[in-house]
């Protein structure tokens, strides 16, 4: 079993502080992704745990064993970064078994490991060529299987297909989430992709400014965003922010967007559980799939323009405007024939999130 922790971990760079107060437990054959924008501080915690970055405050525990003084060596995990890193001039053979050879095991051992590595990543046949002749791809299972064939404790990566183009990324995502069911290993993996970190974690830690902003399961980061920030980076397209008052009006709920002149209705329970934030202005959080669009008018629907059509092939982004404010809504293929159509629109209670304007913080509200 290989459990890792972090306990109150501080990271400066001089004057300027990359990882503030993080805590953190991940537990057996877990696959956690760190996930955030670029300078945020998920790589430089990953080398925090690999031992390639020392840490000046806090503890990184390895099954229990406080390891921040260790050398990297000295701490039994295996990283896989961006760039392949082979050696140009050994073939696929040597370059998977050089960690192995290093350690002076036996060279029957050394080819049944390496036979065994590459069987599992589907390169058995790429055995004898140079990392030359190989894809992109195929390279980083190479990569892979020479930081797997050691048989660490965890597996640390470092936006391992960044590299690579669209269609080789997602080939990619697929492996290296089959990799991990079969071998089972704790693995933790960085990326600024939410897309990867939604199909490959187990668990999502998303960091902004140094900062640990959530942490659960793709499916709890995407329904239930704890502030603003999470709210607006996970998901493609991101969710619809904008700010808007409740107030109460016929026995019910009235969410009004600024710069509306009419309001969204609501159930009257939405007033009780705002907690008597209710008049004042808020954050209204709805993503594309939470609005409904109609071509006729019906109870609960506003009239609004159609201002800019993506289409995505099997849905469209509409954007559409109520007054001067734009929500985007996903409709399905061709379902707005054109920008300047008059639709009708309504948000599913269910599936709107408050927040507090000022802190960002959500208001836990759900109906």
């Amino acid at each position: 079993m290989t459990q890792i922790e972090l306990r109150g971990v501080q990271k400066f760079f001089g004057a300027v502080q990359v990882i503030k107060d993080l805590n953190l437990k991940i537990e057996d054959n877990e696959f956690i992704v760190l996930l955030g924008q670029s300078g945020c501080g998920k790589t430089t915690t990953l080398r925090a745990i690999a031992g390639l970055e020392t840490i000046d405050e806090g503890d990184v525990l390895i099954d229990g064993k406080a390891v921040q003084h260790l050398k990297a060596s000295d701490r039994d995990i295996a990283m896989v970064f961006q760039s392949f890193s082979l050696y140009p001039h050994m073939n696929v053979y040597e370059n998977i078994a050089f960690p192995l050879r290093a350690t002076r095991m036996q060279r029957a051992e050394i080819d049944k490991e390496v036979r065994e590595i590459a069987k599992v990543l589907r390169i058995t046949g790429l055995l004898d060529k140079k990392p030359s002749a190989l894809s992109g791809g195929d390279m980083q299972r190479v990569a892979i299987g020479r930081a797997l064939v050691r048989r660490p404790k965890a597996m640390l990566m470092d936006e391992p297909i960044g590299a690579l183009d669209a269609k080789l990324r997602e080939e990619m995502r697929a492996e290296i989430k089959r990799l991990h069911l079969k071998q089972g290993s704790t693995t933790i993996y960085v990326t600024h992709d939410q897309i990867e970190a939604m199909s490959l974690a187990d668990r999502i830690v998303i960091m902004h400014e140094g900062v640990l902003q959530q942490v659960g399961s793709p499916e709890e980061v995407y329904a239930h965003p704890e502030n603003l920030f999470v709210a607006q980076f996970v998901g493609s397209p991101v969710m619809n922010v904008a700010n808007a008052t409740v107030s109460q009006s016929a026995g019910k709920a009235t969410v009004t967007v600024d710069g509306a002149s009419e309001g969204f209705s609501f159930p009257a329970e939405l007033l009780g559980k705002l907690n008597g934030s209710a008049g004042k202005p808020l954050s209204l959080g709805v993503r594309p799939e939470g609005i409904t669009v109609a071509h006729e008018k019906a109870e609960g629907f506003l009239p609004a323009e159609a201002h800019i059509i993506e289409p995505l092939g099997s849905y469209d982004i509409v954007d559409l405007k109520f007054g001067s404010q734009l929500l985007r809504a996903r409709t399905r293929s061709g379902f707005v024939a054109k920008a300047g159509d008059r639709v009708f629109a309504r948000i599913e209670p269910g599936q709107a999130h408050f927040f507090d304007t000022q802190s960002g913080q959500s208001l836990g509200v759900r109906l």
